[in-house]
Formats: structure tokens, C-alpha cells, sequence
């Protein structure tokens, strides 16, 4: 029973604002779009901060591991994240 409370908490990437950080819980996309994620270090476990997220459905800047990424929403809308408090 806990595991389904603790998925309620679990939210996609584009539902965060600047200055929350999260802990990467599941990809929710393809083979292709995973590897392109992990590329950049973006796996579940990863720990990563939403640095700004552009107005008008612009992409979502975010630092994982020292570094700064931009995401396309589209993207961002496939990393399942668990917000840290």
C-alpha cells in the first residue's frame, strides 16, 4: 500500500518550478529518448534542480551533476520525477 502513496507524489518534470529539486524516478519514453537522457546523466536516481522553466511552453533549464541542460517540454514531460523537500 505505501508504494501506491508514494507514486502519487511522483510528477513529471514540466510540473516543477525554478529552484525545486527532484530525484529522477522513471523515463517514461522510448529506447531513444532514454539513451539520449542518460547521455547527459539523466537516469533514475539522478538528483537535478529546475534552474528556470521559459514562459509560453519554452524549454526547462535544469543543472544535473554541476551541469546546466536545457529540455525541450517534450522531453521534460517524460522524466517522472519525485520532488525533494
Amino acid at each position: 500500500m505505501r508504494k501506491k502513496e508514494e507514486r502519487q507524489e511522483d510528477v513529471p518534470l514540466i510540473y516543477l518550478e525554478a529552484g525545486d529539486k527532484a530525484e529522477v524516478m522513471t523515463i517514461a519514453g522510448g529506447g531513444g529518448v532514454m539513451a539520449r537522457l542518460a547521455d547527459m546523466g539523466i537516469v533514475p536516481g539522478t538528483i537535478l534542480k529546475v534552474i528556470t522553466a521559459a514562459p509560453f511552453l519554452g524549454p526547462i533549464e535544469v543543472e544535473v551533476r554541476g551541469s546546466k541542460l536545457a529540455l525541450g517540454r517534450g522531453v521534460a514531460a517524460k522524466i517522472i520525477v519525485k520532488k525533494i523537500k
